[in-house]
């Protein structure tokens, strides 16, 4: 699991550094007492968990974590605070928990394990289970490449076949929370992992090509420049 640091007192970062470290399978990306900096390393890192303090000057960790909840990044957030006020707003954000400085290296460590064991159930259901009439077709999320509505059907485009349901975009798009997918366009769903080009088709609009397939799909030039922002 990639892990993130944020705490701008150095002494509470290098007790998070020790702990986290001590934690097998646990890989340590970045740390740095700066949620700022942290903000630009999610942007160019993978990264699964964030692990930070809440207060703290300019970017605070609850800001920075409204931030992943709201582009519904897939990071799960850790806080480890001084301060109480903070635990309802925070579970608001979904947050995996909420840890009350001192602490101990128990307490952390069990979390961070808690949420590797949840990761690896999540693993098992990277599908998506499609019923069409008396069949359910099994699609590995990780294989699709881009989805298309159009009319009152839904098209899965990926690399070895296309595959048609009555599953709307929005039903879709709840589906697929992952940080690879995003709702590129009304009609449109991308896997960002497989995009080759974008080429201007109108003023506030793209055409995008895609390794591996021939066909399309469109996106909106708020949504090419909320990639080049949070990906590229």
């Amino acid at each position: 699991m990639k892990i993130g640091l944020v705490d701008d007192r150095v002494i509470d970062l290098d007790k998070l550094q020790v702990i986290v470290s001590g934690v097998e399978g646990a890989d340590i990306v970045f740390s740095t007492t700066s949620a700022e900096e942290a903000y630009e390393q999610i942007k160019k890192e993978t990264v699964d968990l964030l692990i930070c303090d809440i207060e703290m000057p300019h970017l605070s960790g609850y800001e920075l974590a409204d931030i992943i909840h709201s582009h519904a990044l897939s990071i799960a957030v850790i806080f480890v605070t001084a301060n109480s006020g903070y635990a309802v707003h925070a579970f608001e954000l979904n947050v995996h928990d909420y840890i009350m400085k001192p602490y101990s290296k128990e307490r952390l460590q069990q979390s961070v394990q808690r949420l590797m064991e949840k990761s690896k159930s999540a693993e098992m259901t990277g599908r998506l289970y499609l019923k069409q009439k008396n069949n359910i077709h099994i699609v590995q999320k990780k294989d699709i490449v881009f989805i298309e509505r159009s009319g009152r059907s839904t098209t899965i485009y990926t690399r070895n076949e296309q595959i048609k349901t009555y599953l709307t975009l929005n039903e879709l798009e709840g589906e697929l929370r992952e940080r690879d997918f995003i709702r590129s366009h009304r009609s449109f769903i991308i896997n960002i992992h497989y995009v080759k080009n974008f080429s201007l088709y109108a003023k506030n609009s793209y055409v995008i090509t895609f390794e591996g397939i021939g066909e399309q799909a469109m996106i909106t030039k708020e949504k090419v420049d909320f990639l080049q922002e949070h990906y590229f």
